[in-house]
């Protein structure tokens, strides 16, 4: 229990205990903590304590988390996630740096962030030589505002003369954009601009003010498909967000050359966090609802199904609009289960039968109602979906649920919701959570593998052993080269697989493409199927030769196919593979993180030996914090006798 007088906090902005009380003031909270020299040691708290600042109270624990240092961070919690960001721009960014770290706080990730000169992002951008590129940053953020196209039109202007000057920043913006594979800058993120009521109003006939409208919405839409274009590239769309703040202050553009204000820079800071925590393989995967109070009004058991509100009347209205979004989210590849605190037939009636429902049973990959407390059922839940509670993402109406969610399962991200169901859709992707760079035909079939693994761990039930099981499941494995379409799905496996990830570095899907094309270098993807469906790519090695060894940089695999033999299967594949090539040795490389302990001895187990440290060559070229193994390749073990694995390199056959 906290000591008197402290205070501490969890995902719902709750006291996470009946002693302790709720912080008025987070702003001031983080001051404390910063006058105490603790916001290293308690940086993991940050999120929690910040979780429910209002506007004011963010921009003023941003200023105070500013001076952190990623490595005082590190020290304390060597787990903690961080993206190397560059930041440049057109005018003047310095409200962006904080809200860049008291959205990082939030989220659990640190920012090592780097701001360039006021305008630079030209010379940045666009000399191979610049510091920018030499930084090797995992993420460039390129602010753009209206003022770096108005900035070069003449006195007096014409709608033409404006959209000559967006033909040749959109045409730099695509040769930028064509040249970062290869060139040390990561994702680069340029933002789409706001056209302002200044510029409009200055153009007396209204004609003219409808085709300065179309110029410049043309020439945002065009900056919108590059990313279609270009992997490497995401645009970050400031409609949206202009929407909702306003978009400029014009005493700060005048006196501050600021030409976005500082509520526009803190939604895109939001936006730009969302990018880098999905980069730093934090994007969550499930969605997990209360029932009574979030998908319906109402309380089941009390009111029964006919008085539970959903479909009529103006609050039934805006819960089946909260079912709607949650359905589309649902449709894209995330997985949605209930948590309820009901007897669950009623639930199931419901759920099949009520007339005013949008989701039903089939939406849900599970359905949980019982008594039980609810953090229980979620990590009984994450077990039978071979999950971390950290993939989870849980809404609830109940302060006393969401808060003893966030205590219990710290790790799970918690929307509070309340009593007014119109701004539950808000609430719900205010924070982007599900957010990913693209998604694949693998993403969208996830909830029925997911349905299936399910029916799995039901017919597991069935069998006295594991190996009875095993034998009865009929699991089927294929290992070869990855092709091009593979590379989106290989890159998600990436950024997306915590556990069984050996060195859990991410790679987008430039990086992958790279990997795959680079003479001495292979990245294979390996699929299994067995008796209940295709589960599809679920793992991906990164191969490296050089000379008479071969280094497995990488090797993961989707926590959905744990514990059936597959890794092992493709290890004896991969040494037979290396042999046939020539190979007196494998090198395998480890790279400890907070996720993948449970395969620290992966390579140990399976008959390699540990290097001694200075052969610990990871691939970067450092070896920091990895270890690597060696085997000498005299004995490599036959694929388990309940699997069937066929590979499609030469000199692995089997």
């Amino acid at each position: 229990m906290a000591a008197a007088g402290t205070a501490t906090f969890d995902g719902s902005g709750e006291p996470a205990g009946p002693a302790e009380s709720v912080v008025d003031d987070p702003g001031r909270a983080v001051l404390d903590l910063r006058r105490a020299g603790r916001l290293a040691v308690d940086y993991p708290r940050l999120g929690a304590l910040l979780a429910r600042a209002n506007e004011a109270q963010l921009v003023r624990a941003g200023r105070l988390l500013v001076g952190i240092e990623p490595d005082e961070v590190l020290r304390e919690h060597p787990g903690t996630p961080v993206i190397d960001v560059a930041v440049t721009g057109h005018g003047t960014l310095g409200p962006l740096e904080g809200s860049l770290a008291v959205e990082a706080a939030r989220h659990g990730i640190l920012l090592r962030t780097a701001f360039s000169a006021h305008g630079a992002w030209l010379f940045d951008l666009t000399d191979p030589d610049s510091a920018l590129y030499a930084a090797r940053p995992d993420l460039v953020l390129c602010v753009l505002d209206p003022m770096a196209v108005f900035d070069e039109v003449p006195t007096p202007w014409r709608p033409e003369d404006v959209a000559q000057v967006w033909e040749t920043k959109l045409g730099t913006i695509e040769r930028i954009a064509a040249r970062l594979p290869g060139s040390g800058a990561g994702t680069l993120a340029v933002n789409t601009v706001p056209l302002l009521r200044t510029f409009t109003a200055q153009l007396l006939d209204l004609r003219s003010r409808a085709q300065l409208g179309a110029i410049w919405r043309e020439a945002n839409a065009r900056l919108l498909r590059l990313a279609e274009k270009y992997p490497s590239l995401v645009v970050i769309d400031l409609d949206p967000l202009a929407a909702l703040t306003p978009a400029y202050d014009p005493r700060l553009s005048t006196y501050a050359d600021a030409h976005l204000s500082p509520q526009l820079l803190a939604a895109y800071a939001r936006e730009a966090t969302h990018l880098a925590r999905h980069l730093a393989g934090r994007t969550k995967k499930a969605l997990v609802l209360d029932l009574d109070g979030t998908v319906w009004g109402g309380i089941l058991g009390d009111d029964g199904a006919e008085g539970i509100e959903t479909g009529t009347g103006p609050r039934g209205a805006a819960f089946t609009a909260f079912q709607r979004v949650v359905r589309q989210l649902a449709s894209q590849g995330l997985l949605l289960a209930a948590v309820s605190k009901n007897d669950l037939e009623p639930v199931r009636g419901v759920l099949r039968d009520h007339p005013g429902m949008t989701l039903t049973e089939d939406d849900f990959v599970r359905v949980i109602a019982n008594w039980r407390p609810k953090h229980l059922n979620l990590a009984e839940l994450a077990t039978d979906l071979n999950l971390s509670t950290d993939s989870f993402v849980f809404a609830d109406d109940s302060p006393y649920e969401c808060g003893l969610v966030a205590r219990e399962l710290p790790g799970t991200a918690v929307v509070r919701l309340d009593d007014e169901p119109a701004l539950h859709i808000e609430r719900l992707l205010h924070d982007g959570w599900f957010d990913t760079r693209e998604l694949t035909a693998d993403d969208r079939a996830r909830p029925e593998r997911y349905r299936e693994e399910l029916e799995r761990r039901d017919f597991h039930d069935g069998f006295d052993s594991l190996q009875d099981y095993l034998a009865e499941l009929g699991v089927t494995v294929h290992l070869g080269p990855a092709g091009e379409a593979d590379v989106p799905r290989l890159s998600q496996i990436t950024l997306r697989t915590n556990q069984f990830n050996l060195t859990t570095r991410r790679l987008q899907s430039p990086d992958v493409e790279e990997w795959r094309r680079e003479p001495g270098r292979e990245v294979l993807a390996l699929r299994s199927a067995d008796r209940f469906g295709d589960n599809g790519i679920v793992g991906a090695v990164f191969l490296r030769h050089e000379g008479t060894t071969t280094h497995i940089d990488n090797f993961l695999l989707s926590c959905r196919v744990f514990s059936r033999g597959i890794e092992t299967a493709c290890l004896g594949a991969i040494l037979e593979h290396a042999r046939g090539r020539g190979a007196d040795a494998v090198h395998g490389h480890y790279r400890p993180s907070a996720k993948n302990v449970k395969v620290a001895a992966f390579y140990p187990d399976n008959g390699f030996t540990e290097l001694p440290e200075d052969g610990a060559n990871d691939g970067d070229g450092d070896g920091t914090g990895a270890a690597a193994f060696r085997h000498g390749l005299a004995t490599i073990p036959a694929p388990p006798a309940h699997l069937t694995l066929t590979t499609s390199f030469e000199g692995s056959a089997r």
